[in-house]
């Protein structure tokens, strides 16, 4: 199966109707976790619902504190959809656990609010399911918007690969191998393997796995709570990557636009994830000595990056360069304490 751009068709189009007109129990429900993104989630759901998908299925969305009307566009146009308002955000794997405590699918798709999917995606799914019993969770290829591949599962990170993103650090190339391993060495996008850990943009399990898992770990705000299921679930089925199955993913849109969130509780995540897997405690101390040390020195890295690129005629590259900035301070400012206590 091969992800082509889809040319939407208007609501209430055929394919709407034959779920609306048949409803049976779901097979695989569709969780989506919403903040800030409301075109792109639009797309997501009219690719759901406006193609057909070979199961019975039904989606919740739990949305995060939404200001920008995602909301009311989806309870116009996706009645279907169950939807749960929370008044504050509460994260993703908060999100996510409400969206499956809402549901009622044999199957979970736990699917971010930026991709897009293609016919038959949910059967494709379930067969692989049937066909590789003992797989704990599925994840499928994931493209970007002019196709290219991104990258769909990683090897676990060692805390050498994390200490290869600190400045201080970097130039000296000391940990760069481990980097390359964690980020891609391992990647290869075509064939099905067992792998270590699946991006948690777009990933499918049977509930019974995903209940013995422990669910999402909710100790994480936003980031590395994919590392941490991909773990949990590997101790009950493995962890399975498909590449005949492809997600349109058009990646850290919400992140970049609410970055001052995204930047601390990413960081954070990641000083989570090590202590569950048995970091030493002096390891992760000098690990957080060295991210506070070089927060100033990336936020003025950033500044200059912008003004550089501002000068140059490249505003919008500018904008970036300032979004990080602004998301550095925002760490530096108000979350460093948590970051510590993590």
């Amino acid at each position: 199966m091969t992800f082509t751009t889809i040319a939407w068709p208007e609501r209430g189009s055929a394919a709407r109707s034959r779920w609306r007109a048949a409803p049976e129990r779901p097979v695989v429900s569709v969780c989506i976790v919403n903040w800030n993104c409301r075109e792109l989630l639009r797309r997501c759901l009219a690719s759901l619902f406006d193609q057909d998908q070979g199961v019975p299925f039904e989606v919740v969305v739990v949305d995060n504190a939404s200001s920008d009307g995602a909301v009311d566009d989806l309870e116009r146009e996706f009645p279907e959809v169950v939807l749960i308002r929370n008044v504050t955000n509460r994260g993703f794997s908060r999100g996510n656990n409400q969206a499956a405590a809402a549901s009622s699918g044999q199957y979970f798709f736990f699917l971010n609010n930026d991709t897009e999917i293609a016919p038959h995606t949910l059967a494709d799914f379930v067969a692989v399911a049937e066909r590789v019993p003992n797989a704990g969770m599925i994840g499928p290829k994931l493209l970007g918007p002019r196709g290219e591949v991104q990258i769909s599962y990683r090897t676990r990170p060692t805390l050498g690969a994390m200490l290869h993103r600190i400045g201080l650090l970097r130039w000296t190339g000391l940990f760069r191998k481990a980097y390359a391993r964690y980020r891609r060495d391992q990647f290869d996008p075509n064939g099905e393997r067992s792998v270590e850990v699946l991006m948690g943009a777009a990933v499918f399990l049977p509930r019974a796995i995903f209940e013995a898992a422990g669910r999402w770990d909710e100790g994480y705000d936003f980031g590395a709570e994919d590392l941490d299921l991909s773990t949990q679930v590997g101790r009950y089925g493995t962890v399975h990557f498909c590449s005949d199955i492809e997600v349109l993913h058009h990646g850290r849109v919400s992140s970049r636009e609410n970055i001052g969130f995204a930047a601390p509780n990413t960081a954070i995540g990641f000083v989570r994830y090590f202590r569950k897997a048995g970091t030493a405690p002096i390891a992760l101390t000098l690990y957080k000595a060295l991210v506070t040390a070089d927060l100033p020195c990336q936020l003025f890295g950033k500044l200059a990056q912008g003004a550089w690129r501002y000068l140059g005629g490249r505003k919008l590259k500018a904008k970036k360069s300032w979004n990080a900035a602004g998301g550095l301070w925002h760490f530096l400012r108000r979350d460093l304490g948590r970051f510590w206590a993590a």
